[in-house]
């Protein structure tokens, strides 16, 4: 992912939202959402040309989702795939504090990521470019390419409309795909300036990206209601024209 919105423990009904967009290359092959075959437990999409995933949640509650953190000058071109920190973690039976842990003691190893791990009721936090794993508190949420919460602009407006979405208690699927589905760039004073030059800053500002090879190909809402009610959909959009397919699952976290 590169866009995720949280809200978390902020509602009357549903205990976990989440809001988020995954931003890839077209032409990177990739599963959509669902079941996998190889463990029934996992719902997530997968990556076809290193095999994790961004997002994924099992029906016993457990959640992760990825992001990567935005640092082109230090990259290491032979570093291990980050999709797999998320998958290792719906397969492993260990708690999400223990796992990033675990994952911290490993973490230059990779290239700059940020991820979420937990389950329904509590969130851990770990960025490799910062010490130490973080319980993550209630309120509203946005984590980019940069550490939590970092105030870019795609991160302030997304808050502000989760909030808003919240305060209407309009928390539906569609009104949380319509308020990602957002591809306007932000003004040039308000650019992050992470070295990758004025164009692709501006172009990547937005929370949905719209670009001739690389752009926000899904977007994936999560909804958790108090009894354990788990709804996810994900929109998946042809770059070409922007039309989409949605897929939706239903279950009760056992």
């Amino acid at each position: 992912m590169c866009l995720i919105l949280l809200g978390y423990k902020v509602h009357p009904t549903y205990k976990l939202i989440i809001a988020a967009n995954r931003d890839e290359f077209y032409g990177r092959p990739t599963k959509p959402l669902d079941f996998w075959e190889e463990d029934r437990s996992i719902l997530a999409g997968k990556d076809l040309e290193a095999g994790g995933t961004w997002l994924g949640l099992t029906t016993a509650g457990k959640i992760s989702l990825l992001t990567n953190y935005r640092d082109l000058k230090n990259i290491k071109p032979n570093a291990p795939s980050r999709g797999h920190l998320v998958s290792d973690y719906l397969k492993k039976g260990i708690d999400a504090s223990q796992y990033l842990e675990n994952v911290a003691q490993k973490g230059n190893n990779y290239n700059g990521f940020n991820i979420i791990c937990g389950d329904v009721d509590e969130l851990q936090y770990y960025g490799n470019y910062q010490k130490g794993v973080h319980k993550i508190k209630a309120g509203v949420h946005g984590l980019s390419n940069a550490l939590f919460n970092t105030p870019w602009p795609k991160v302030i407006k997304g808050k502000e409309k989760v909030e808003k979405v919240i305060a209407n208690n309009e928390i539906t699927a569609e009104h949380l795909f319509a308020t990602l589905y957002d591809d306007l760039k932000a003004p040039d004073n308000q650019l992050p300036d992470t070295g990758v030059g004025y164009e692709k800053e501006a172009m990547l500002s937005p929370m949905f990206i719209k670009s001739e090879n690389y752009g926000s190909r899904c977007s994936t809402v999560i909804l958790v209601d108090n009894d354990n009610n788990v709804h996810c959909s994900e929109r998946t959009y042809n770059p070409h024209d922007y039309s989409y397919e949605t897929k939706s699952f239903d279950f009760k976290a056992k």
